[in-house]
């Protein structure tokens, strides 16, 4: 019998071995349906959110004494610092600005080219814990310190030489599409502390895991000396965050925590 395969037998052989465009294309189309299903509760908390500032500027109220009891209360200070140095206002609202929209995305097409075996359940862990915080924008409106009062909002203050507008973060024109009562929690820092948990257990270099750490402190300041977000509202946002990595994450997995494990390269 003859081991040769003729060119129709070949193809075939070529056609089962070789994965088609489509067959290659449909993981990452439908993390991009995930995601995008992902902004669009995100858009939606902005039309049933409720916009009584009265009661957002109730719940301000009580946060900060609670801060005042833990003595947490260092808003006042550190937006002062910002307000009294240009550079650090300009520096810091391109920060709030970008990085958040930037960084995650990068990072979570990162571990999708690079860890495929990882991706998965850190991707899981940045869907709950945002799901988490969107529960928490509609049942706990919170103005953040720049419509509290006795606050800078240094992202109006510099709004002439970036993309931002006077309503936060929201391109010029777009602030009706931004949910400024949304201080409660603050998923700038969740966000940045998720990307720093998936590079410090994943990334190789000791440069880029140090960079990973120092991207939630630079937020964590950033957020607050910006008047956007009270010091708790960090701490909740990144407490969040780290429940939903443990749950889904390191319990299904108990050698990726951070500096004990790698991932593979």
């Amino acid at each position: 019998m003859s081991l040769l395969h003729t060119p129709r037998q070949q193809d075939t052989v070529t056609d089962v071995r070789r994965p088609s465009r489509v067959s290659r294309l449909r993981p990452g189309a439908r993390e991009l349906v995930v995601l995008g299903l992902l902004y669009v509760a995100y858009s939606s908390v902005r039309v049933l959110a409720s916009d009584d500032l009265a009661d957002a500027l109730a719940h301000a109220s009580d946060i900060l004494r609670l801060e005042q009891v833990l003595h947490l209360d260092g808003e006042h200070w550190l937006n002062g610092v910002f307000f009294a140095h240009r550079a650090l206002e300009v520096a810091a609202s391109f920060y709030y600005a970008a990085a958040h929209y930037l960084v995650t995305p990068a990072v979570l097409f990162w571990l999708w080219r690079r860890h495929p075996d990882r991706y998965l359940p850190a991707r899981r862990a940045l869907v709950a814990a945002s799901l988490v915080a969107l529960a928490m924008f509609l049942l706990l409106p919170t103005a953040p310190p720049r419509l509290f009062g006795g606050y800078h909002d240094v992202l109006a203050l510099t709004a002439d030489v970036g993309w931002w507008s006077t309503s936060a973060s929201a391109p010029q024109g777009l602030g009706d599409l931004t949910n400024e009562l949304a201080a409660m929690p603050s998923m700038h820092v969740g966000w940045a502390l998720w990307c720093a948990l998936v590079v410090a257990t994943c990334a190789r270099s000791r440069t880029i895991r140090i960079a990973g750490w120092a991207h939630p402190l630079v937020t964590l300041l950033v957020v607050v000396g910006t008047g956007n977000h009270w010091i708790l509202d960090a701490v909740v946002g990144a407490a969040i965050a780290l429940s939903a990595w443990i749950v889904l994450v390191v319990r299904r997995d108990p050698g990726i925590l951070p500096l004990s494990s790698r991932c593979p390269a």
